[in-house]
Formats: C-alpha cells, sequence, structure tokens
C-alpha cells in the first residue's frame, strides 16, 4: 500500500537512495558490496539479482522470451 506514496522510509547509506521495501534496499545494496548471490548452474557466472541471473540463462536455452 505504500508504493505509491512518497514514503520511502528505507536509505541505503552509501549513495542516498531511497526504499519503499527493506527487501528491495538489500538487494540494492548488493550493487556496492558486489555480493553476487545467484550463481548460474550452467556455467558459474555470478548475480546479484534472479532476475540478471534469469536474464543470462536465456543464452544457455537459446530461448527468446520475447518478439523482435
Amino acid at each position: 500500500q505504500q508504493i505509491h506514496t512518497d514514503k520511502r522510509p528505507f536509505t541505503c547509506l552509501q549513495c542516498g537512495k531511497s526504499f519503499v521495501r527493506n527487501f528491495s534496499l538489500t538487494q540494492h545494496c548488493r550493487i556496492h558490496t558486489g555480493e553476487e548471490i545467484y550463481k548460474c548452474p550452467e556455467c558459474g557466472k555470478s548475480f546479484n539479482t534472479s532476475t540478471g541471473l534469469r536474464r543470462h540463462q536465456y543464452i544457455h536455452t537459446m530461448e527468446k522470451p520475447f518478439p523482435c
């Protein structure tokens, strides 16, 4: 319910960017720490978000999820 308000109580101490949810701040902080917790089972490449891993995995499946 807080998404469409101006309240962003979770602030990054590194860069000052603010977030509605604590989870979003935690995920954002991985940019600063370099933490990569999602690893590709095919090639071992690591990513800091599950979305990054999912997007990468398309190169192994040759699946094209979006039309040109």
